[in-house]
């Protein structure tokens, strides 16, 4: 028997890459958690923090496989969360044009008192934006909810002609590593396709 799996976290971005690996979650618990930065804390180890104390968050029984991750946009050691408006989004975007920047995603995955995590980080780097190009996007309203205020899946996509990582770690979900991952809690990836 198969343990079931608990996916600790609202985005519905994971929830698809999850099927990508053929896995569908018995349940979607997001954590509600503090996520604001400690003061002088740096983007990785800030990321690595957040989701082991998400993964710790939600409440399952012990043989249950929970699945944790947290998505930070780095400009330097400068951490670009999820913007709270159009203004501050408008900020990240401006900050990121025409520039490189990290994505660090941690996954952390824990069955019982066991925790396994790891860090995938990918350098992404944005076309110089227009005004138009800028104010285009912030119409889109697709920079809600996303760290550094875009989301390489949808239009913004065609604001970024480069990338060096894991493309679905930048999305949210590295599925390579989460697979791994998810193997070493007793569940198979990818069986039931």
């Amino acid at each position: 028997m198969h343990p079931r799996l608990i996916l600790g976290s609202g985005s519905p971005r994971r929830l698809d890459l999850l099927a990508q690996l053929g896995l569908t979650p018995a349940d979607v618990r997001p954590p509600d958690i503090d996520e604001s930065p400690l003061r002088a804390e740096l983007p990785r180890p800030y990321c690595a923090r957040i989701a082991r104390a998400k993964v710790q968050a939600v409440v399952a029984d012990p043989d249950d496989v929970v699945l944790c991750a947290d998505t930070t946009v780095a400009l330097g050691r400068r951490i670009l969360g999820k913007p709270a408006d159009a203004a501050e989004a408008a900020q990240f975007l401006t900050l990121l044009s025409g520039r490189r920047h990290q994505v660090i995603t941690s996954v952390a995955v824990r069955r019982g008192d066991r925790i396994w995590q790891r860090d995938v980080v990918s350098q992404v780097r944005m076309k110089r934006l227009s005004d138009a190009e800028l104010n285009g996007y912030l119409a889109s309203n697709d920079w809600q909810g996303k760290a550094g205020g875009y989301g390489i899946q949808g239009p913004a996509g065609a604001l970024i002609p480069w990338i060096s990582g894991s493309f679905t770690g930048i999305v949210g979900l590295p599925l390579a590593e989460t697979a791994n991952l998810l193997r070493s809690a007793g569940l198979t990836p990818l069986e039931g396709l």
